[in-house]
């Protein structure tokens, strides 16, 4: 699941670098550590132009999993297993360096006896655009699949879904860089490849640009830094002045001279650990909280405040009939202790208009979050339309019935993920939840509504559905919490703080504590 191509996949240029690299990686299983081949093809231009789009086409990735794994699925009665991809592909041009996640999924397949598991998944991935020449590399990185198996009846199994990580092995050596397109001069005006001329498109960005922010609003506002504000980062930036080694004296307080000393911030209110384990130039996390309506209670229950953390991918300039448009994606997850969930939270209501009950859940993910933003760049004010997907089933742990403890057991949870509507169901296949944030920019004044990177409100309605699992010792309690609360038309309103760019070297200090975790609290709105 990854960004809508220009141009079909299988569209490749004459003149076109194939690739097919077979790679030794190192599988964390439940089993433990265990040997994998990752094998990559994919299909990129012999050389680029200045500001010239560089899209890899044909992109498959085959992870051949050992037997262990087989045995790891066998245990859990899984028949059938799905699988989705991401492997990290490093972006080098000179001193510049960024990272990029190239998104797969593949059809379910069936598990083996025994052998070898065998999983080949395809997706589109990000562009790549340069404003500088020489060669541009491309490697092979860390790889994760999460596996989403199937018992024979069509249920999923227990836990839901594993998430498996690999990294290169020790013997890969060189044979990790993929590519290497070497970027030339710029293309003069009016022949192929030369970007269309706007007053308002901001030039492509190079290997390493960050996510462009808008000034932040007003009761948020940075101390003054140098810099121009709205335009994208360049890497270690925080208002896109680079940042490297600093010439000049230095004040008595450390302070270089002629700078103010930084602003003393005021501490976090209390939040959930939102800590992300060995950062990336392009990690950045943040905090959501919010309610979402339970229709056949009508009622309405708090989501608690939730860590997410992500890892942003190269930005796309796009042009489309109506403007140039900014694409900003990223893709990661939920952070609650270690696990893809949010923490657990009571919900309370009256079951059946009358009866008093309490019960104790979570939301638990299965398959990557995603989010999508896509910022038109219209003058004077530029249009933000931004979706998060995320597929999470919700999982409950214990309940009560007029004071009287239900035990609802180990496994009691929705048969399947929490569905949304999906407006482009082709290139976001499967059940998930589908939030909407829109926003608006205008330069030099507050962003409104919501921006991926300044947070904002998010709506969606989900469909519940009906649960599995739940009693024990016989007592079947499924069609208890189906009829209760399994249903359509459940609105979700969730409000997402500012992003902490986490991975940069001077992280803003108004939006990240000297950990690394988001400084923004955000507060729930009805």
């Amino acid at each position: 699941m990854a960004l809508a191509p220009l141009l079909p996949a299988a569209a490749v240029a004459a003149g076109s670098l194939k690739v097919d690299a077979a790679l030794p990686y190192v599988c964390a299983l439940p089993s433990g550590q265990r040997p994998a081949t990752v094998r990559i093809t994919a299909a990129f231009p012999e050389r680029a132009a200045v500001g010239e789009e560089i899209r890899p086409a044909d992109v498959t990735t085959t992870v051949e999993l050992p037997p262990a794994a087989v045995a790891d699925l066998v245990a859990l009665k899984a028949a059938t297993v799905r699988a989705e991809s991401r492997l990290t592909v490093g972006v080098a041009q000179g001193e510049q360096r960024a990272e990029a996640v190239w998104s797969g999924t593949a059809q379910p397949v069936a598990v083996p006896a025994e052998g070898p598991l065998v999983l080949t998944t395809t997706g589109d991935v990000p562009s790549l655009t340069t404003d500088i020449t020489g060669e541009l590399t491309l490697t092979a990185g860390k790889f994760a699949v999460d596996l989403a198996p199937g018992t024979a009846d069509g249920t999923a199994t227990d836990p839901p879904s594993l998430s498996l990580s690999c990294a290169p092995g020790e013997d890969a050596g060189d044979r990790t860089r993929l590519a290497a397109v070497p970027v030339g001069a710029e293309v003069p005006t009016g022949e192929p490849g030369t970007p269309p001329s706007t007053p308002s498109a901001p030039p492509p960005s190079a290997p390493g640009t960050g996510l462009p922010r808008p000034p932040l609003p007003a009761d948020r506002t940075a101390p003054a830094t140098p810099g121009t504000p709205g335009t994208p980062a360049t890497p270690g930036t925080a208002s896109g002045t680079p940042q490297g080694p600093r010439a000049g004296k230095q004040a008595d307080d450390g302070t270089p001279e002629g700078e103010e000393p930084p602003a003393t911030q005021e501490p976090r209110p209390d939040a959930p650990p939102c800590i992300t384990e060995k950062p990336t130039p392009s990690s950045l996390s943040a905090y959501i909280v919010g309610y979402s309506n339970v229709r056949k209670l009508n009622g309405a229950n708090l989501i608690p405040l939730s860590c997410i953390q992500v890892e942003q991918g190269l930005i796309e300039f796009v042009e489309k009939p109506d403007a140039f448009h900014i694409i900003t994606p990223a893709e990661g997850g939920l952070s609650y202790q270690g696990r893809r969930q949010t923490p657990p939270f009571e919900a309370t209501f009256l079951t059946f208009g009358f009866v008093p009950t309490t019960a104790t859940v979570v939301l638990e993910q299965v398959g990557p979050l995603t989010m999508r933003g896509d910022m038109a760049l219209t003058f004077p004010v530029n249009t933000a339309l931004a979706h998060v997907r995320v597929p999470v089933v919700l999982r409950v742990l214990d309940a009560e019935v007029n004071g009287t403890r239900l035990d609802v057991g180990p496994s009691c949870r929705t048969k399947t993920p929490l569905k949304s509507h999906e407006p482009e169901p082709e290139k976001y296949p499967g059940d998930h939840l589908v939030l909407v944030g829109r926003g608006e920019y205008e330069y030099g004044k507050d962003s409104k509504g919501y921006l991926v990177l300044d947070g904002g409100p998010l709506t969606g309605e989900a469909f519940i559905p009906a649960f599995t699992g739940c009693g024990v010792g016989g007592e079947d309690l499924d069609p208890l919490l189906t009829a209760a609360i399994s249903g359509p038309g459940n609105h979700i309103k969730q409000i997402q703080s500012p992003v902490c760019s986490v991975g940069v070297p001077e992280p803003p200090a108004e939006l990240c504590t000297e950990d690394g975790q988001p400084r923004q609290i955000p507060k729930p709105e009805r």
